[in-house]
């Protein structure tokens, strides 16, 4: 397993990712849950009373084994028990030769960092306003995209190095791309709220009084997401593409054997 290394964000990063956690929360909702955890038969055996009741009172809840998880550092906002620490960043193989796409591993998720929110190569922390529950199905569906990404790079003949590269470097250059898109629509989507608040305005006055409040805040926030969704979407598309070239296209970094050996890798650039 990869030993994770986390860099303190700067406090650009930190602003940009704030405006990235923000965003997200509408874009990346997204749970998946596995996991089974084996039970002590004598702990699961249910104590039959001696005298015979109403059905109701002596039915045993069913799936009743709790869920058991290995520990996790404090405040890590993921449920991905089967999660890894980070990807290797020792060495990064070339890209080789790709081949149509073939039955491989799962790749498991990577932990995110206590308290941050982590797409791909890009770590922020968790804004104060962001519920924990949210933050954690945020930083679940993050891995998971991330996860399915390399899996699908290790099928097509990828090595895991390159695979994570690509992965995270995609992931992480589509939420930078999808708060540059936001941001730049801000100007355009206030103006777009404020001729939607009037037109709810109008059309709220038939439903007098409810309409007044109504009208407006409802035309407002359709105004404001007609034009600030469609830039975020296309900023995280063009950040795709751009992560996903720079994954593919980095440098590999090699190890020489006798280090392999020794378990003390020494870079080598290519």
């Amino acid at each position: 397993m990869a030993t994770g290394k986390h860099r303190a964000p700067s406090p650009q990063r930190q602003k940009v990712g704030s405006v990235v956690a923000a965003g997200a929360v509408p874009l990346v909702m997204a749970l998946i849950g596995t996991g089974t955890a084996n039970a002590d038969p004598a702990q699961a055996a249910v104590t039959q009373p001696e005298h015979p009741v109403a059905p109701e009172f002596d039915a045993a809840a069913p799936n009743a084994t709790p869920y058991v998880v290995p520990p996790m550092p404090a405040n890590t906002r993921s449920s991905l028990a089967w999660s890894r620490s980070g990807p290797e960043t020792d060495y990064l193989s070339p890209v080789g030769p790709l081949h149509a796409p073939q039955a491989v591993a799962p790749v498991p998720p990577i932990l995110p960092p206590p308290g941050q929110f982590r797409f791909g190569d890009q770590q922020v922390p968790v804004p104060d306003f962001v519920p924990v529950d949210t933050s954690i199905q945020i930083n679940d569906a993050a891995a998971n995209t991330e996860a399915n990404l390399a899996t699908f790079l290790d099928s097509v003949g990828l090595e895991r190095s390159r695979s994570d590269r690509i992965a995270e470097s995609t992931l992480g250059s589509a939420a930078r791309g999808a708060a540059v898109g936001s941001t730049v629509a801000i100007p355009v989507a206030m103006m777009a709220s404020t001729m939607g608040a009037v037109a709810g305005l109008v059309a709220g006055v038939v439903f007098l009084p409810v309409g007044l409040v109504a009208g407006p805040i409802l035309g407002g926030m359709a105004g404001y997401m007609a034009v600030s969704v469609p830039a975020t979407v296309v900023g995280a598309g063009v950040g795709a593409a751009v992560g996903a070239a720079s994954g593919f296209l980095a440098p590999p970094r090699g190890v020489t054997p006798d280090a392999v050996d020794a378990e003390e890798p020494e870079l080598v650039q290519a």
